[in-house]
């Protein structure tokens, strides 16, 4: 088999790598980190979640559901990670980011047949008896951006993303808040903040008027509409919220016996449940107004925010334009793309890719 260069180790290129090694192919795996990082990289791990720690839907019920499943079939590392690193998030696949991303990078860095590059990639490296997989991800910048800008006439695109904030589970005051899943479903794996209405009105409007950090002013503000920063979400409309993230049917409160009129709810983000993100808070508000404003939460009132929300600006190929249905380049049929950059959204779609 030829050998194949691997450009990024995230979710989609540890599992290229990974595949491409199992079945026999020498690989060379670049990763610009520790070295260079991005805007939104904590660590030097392999297949860092940024984001969230939801992998969504575990169940077979669901489309993302099945595609795991397909995923585990073919020996995915990243399904074989995020099996091993569960958490307890009702019916959705949660893991500890870093023991997920900590199993991934011992896992492809030990493989026999990956060889680990730490540095930075410039220009994409072509050769007549090598397969390249370009999978550095949607915040590729400097020289490597510009080269595949020069590779597909600069028509790329861009969208807003945005990461929800994490507390400590000690600074939550559990007199208000308390432990449910929606319906009853399994166990009581969430942390659920109740609201009434005047206490919810009150967060909305703090919310819409609260100060953004400001991005380019030469750039439309785009967001994912699946990712969406809760502010954005919540200058809808003043009810909006009730239908998204805050809403509150099945999560009878056990104290009243009743629904609350909002809930806002908290999932564990790690193994050892010391720490909790706020569910569907992705944000862009500048942090000490995330401070004051999510502090009129019940029960986050003293919350300790160990990591505020933050956005980043992703870019993704025009793939439909440039590339075939296999994610080759169109003219290059050695040249390949995968991950988010070519335009899919979400976790186990990037890595599945």
């Amino acid at each position: 088999m030829k050998k194949v260069i691997v450009i990024g180790a995230g979710l989609a290129g540890s599992e290229a790598a990974w595949q491409a090694a199992q079945r026999g192919a020498e690989v060379t795996l670049y990763e610009m980190r520790p070295e260079k990082s991005t805007p939104a990289h904590k660590t030097a791990g392999f297949a860092e979640l940024v984001c969230s720690n939801s992998l969504r839907g575990a169940g077979l019920e669901n489309a993302v559901g099945v595609l795991k499943e397909e995923m585990r079939r073919l020996h995915s590392v990243i399904m074989a990670a995020a099996d091993a690193t569960r958490v307890p998030a009702g019916g959705a696949l949660a893991v500890d980011r870093h023991g997920f991303s900590d199993y991934v990078t011992a896992k492809v860095s030990q493989h026999p047949r990956i060889t680990v590059v730490h540095e930075e990639v410039e220009r994409i490296p072509l050769s007549d008896d090598a397969i390249t997989i370009v999978a550095s991800g949607p915040l590729t910048a400097g020289a490597l951006a510009g080269d595949i800008a020069a590779r597909t006439g600069n028509d790329s695109l861009y969208f807003y993303d945005a990461a929800a904030p994490i507390v400590s589970l000690e600074s939550v005051d559990m007199s208000k808040a308390y432990r449910a899943s929606r319906y009853g479903k399994g166990t009581a794996d969430y942390i659920n903040c109740p609201m009434d209405e005047a206490q919810y009105r009150a967060f909305w409007h703090e919310l819409v008027h609260a100060e953004k950090a400001p991005t380019h002013d030469f750039e439309k503000e785009k967001f994912f509409e699946g990712c969406m920063p809760v502010e954005v979400m919540a200058s809808r409309g003043e009810d909006t919220l009730l239908f998204g993230p805050l809403k509150p049917v099945g999560l009878d409160d056990p104290k009243t016996g009743k629904r609350p009129f909002a809930v806002v709810q908290l999932r564990q983000d790690n193994a050892s449940a010391t720490l909790y993100n706020i569910v569907g808070f992705q944000t862009h508000l500048k942090w000490p107004e995330q401070k004051r404003v999510f502090g009129m939460i019940p029960g986050l009132e003293h919350a300790e925010f160990l990591r505020y929300g933050v956005m980043h600006r992703n870019t993704f190929l025009n793939s439909p334009q440039h590339m075939r249905p296999t994610l080759q380049l169109r003219g290059q049929d050695n040249l390949l793309f995968a991950g988010q950059m070519t335009g899919v959204e979400g976790y186990i779609e990037s890595a599945s890719s």
